[in-house]
């Protein structure tokens, strides 16, 4: 009797603490989800603590037992995220892809996640660039995704000769993401009004970088043809003329 006693005794608490679990990842994911919406709104600074736990269902004390900071907030939310993302990217990138394709697919698949929520983009892309003392650590793990995709897509190309044997492949990543934050920044001022001619501008600029300065930027005649009009649209609009 005792012994079957203590087996249901201990069936019940591993029940229990499976659903306080469930609770609590719960209560976790509502406060994510309800910042989000309210840094969006509103923006980090304009937003308290006490909005967030009420837009989550929760009173304020309790969301100190899972978050100390806004900051904490969203890069808890940011890592969920980038994990998500590269995890879709994973299953759809082609490894077998020229090294071109496959990198302006990646900063293509990045862009379109940082800019879905231009909020959450600003923030994402300041922290990324510019974290603070305390969050540094954080920061890099979430960049750390977007670079390992990145290197392995260079080792690759260099493993079936589309780089030179004796390429720097750290240099060429860090021209390769000065290219992105550009094409990031471009977006942001409104030169990029969408992914399409993003890629356009990205593809341009790959294959200027690996291909040398006056290579063929464009294979294909009308992206060709779209490439002048975006060059001219952005010169115009920043009153800018080559002498």
């Amino acid at each position: 009797m005792f012994r079957i006693s203590t087996v249901v005794d201990f069936a019940e608490k591993s029940c229990m603490a499976g659903i306080r679990e469930q609770k609590k990842s719960a209560t976790r994911k509502a406060i994510l989800i309800a910042a989000v919406r309210l840094f969006a709104e509103k923006g980090v600074e304009q937003t308290s603590m006490e909005e967030l736990a009420r837009a989550a269902g929760i009173g304020k004390a309790t969301i100190y037992g899972y978050f100390s900071t806004k900051k904490e907030i969203f890069l808890a939310y940011c890592e969920e995220e980038v994990a998500y993302a590269f995890s879709i990217l994973e299953r759809k990138q082609d490894e077998d892809a020229p090294l071109t394709e496959q990198l302006v697919g990646l900063m293509i698949a990045q862009l379109t996640y940082v800019t879905s929520n231009r909020e959450f983009g600003r923030l994402f892309a300041r922290e990324i660039m510019f974290p603070g003392e305390q969050t540094t650590l954080a920061s890099h793990d979430l960049d750390r995704h977007y670079m390992q995709r990145l290197m392995g897509a260079l080792s690759r190309g260099q493993g079936r000769s589309e780089l030179p044997a004796d390429c720097d492949l750290l240099l060429l990543m860090g021209h390769l993401h000065a290219l992105y934050l550009f094409s990031l920044s471009l977006f942001y001022q409104g030169d990029l009004a969408n992914m399409d001619e993003a890629e356009i501008l990205l593809r341009a600029l790959v294959m200027q970088t690996l291909n040398g300065l006056t290579a063929l930027l464009h294979a294909d005649t009308q992206e060709a043809e779209r490439w002048e009009e975006l060059k001219l649209i952005f010169l115009l609009r920043r009153h800018l003329k080559f002498e």
